[in-house]
């Protein structure tokens, strides 16, 4: 699809997504970087300093309705915000962090990827801690996904 396109579409998709409306200008952002398929730009609230969210410029819900060439794009984008990051601002870690629906965390039901600068003592927390599991529950696991 031709950019025209890409943003005809996006338009036609801006009346309730917050981020849509980023994308098509209609909201105010500090945009970081942009392309013809995606747009970053700091997250208000940040978690930290430099937080940025990337988004595609097409409105997809979650990473079940994004396209493999939006989702690698989105992608793409967010390593280019993470080198540029870690560049001019010198973490000492960055995270990035994509929810799907409310369950997991997801609160704009727009696809979005968070690149999240780390430093020691910041006051962010892993949000799960990490638990052996034994071999034939993983087993079981693996029975049902593969």
């Amino acid at each position: 699809m031709s950019l025209i396109g890409y943003v005809l579409q996006t338009v036609e998709m801006t009346t309730d997504c917050i981020f849509c409306q980023i994308v098509s200008g209609d909201a105010p952002a500090h945009t970081v970087a942009e392309d013809e398929l995606t747009v970053a730009f700091l997250a208000r609230p940040p978690a930290a300093d430099g937080h940025t969210l990337v988004v595609p410029r097409i409105h997809t819900s979650d990473i079940w309705s994004i396209t493999e060439r939006d989702a690698a794009a989105t992608m793409v984008m967010a390593q280019h915000v993470a080198r540029l990051v870690d560049e001019r601002l010198a973490p000492e870690g960055l995270n990035l962090i994509q929810a799907n629906r409310t369950a997991g965390w997801q609160t704009a039901f727009h696809f979005h990827v968070h690149v999240i600068p780390r430093w020691s003592g910041d006051g962010l927390t892993p949000p799960w801690t990490p638990d052996i599991m034994s071999a034939n529950h993983l087993d079981d696991i693996l029975a049902l996904l593969g």
